[in-house]
C-alpha cells in the first residue's frame, strides 16, 4: 500500500493533503482487476466512506465510555 501523502481537491476548491486508505487501495486494486463500472465505483467509494464513519462511531462510544469511568473523590466527613 501507499503511504505516501496525496493533494486532492475539495469541491470549494481548497486542497489538503491525506493518507491513503487500505480500504481505498483495496477497492481501487480489485476495480482495476475487475474492470468495475462508473456506478460500482462510486457504490465502493460511498461505502468506504460508511465504513470510516462507523469506525469513528466505535471510537467515540469508546471516549465516553473511558471518559465516564473516572475515579470518583474521597468523601471527607466534616465536624
Amino acid at each position: 500500500m501507499n503511504d505516501t501523502q496525496q493533494t486532492q481537491s475539495t469541491p470549494t476548491g481548497q486542497a489538503f493533503a491525506h493518507a491513503r486508505c487500505a480500504c481505498g487501495e483495496l477497492t481501487e486494486a480489485v476495480s482495476e482487476l475487475l474492470g468495475f463500472s462508473p456506478a460500482v465505483k462510486q457504490h465502493l467509494h460511498n461505502s468506504r466512506i460508511e465504513l470510516l464513519k462507523a469506525l469513528r462511531d466505535v471510537i467515540d462510544a469508546r471516549i465516553n465510555h473511558l471518559s465516564g469511568q473516572q475515579p470518583k473523590g474521597t468523601k471527607v466527613a466534616v465536624e
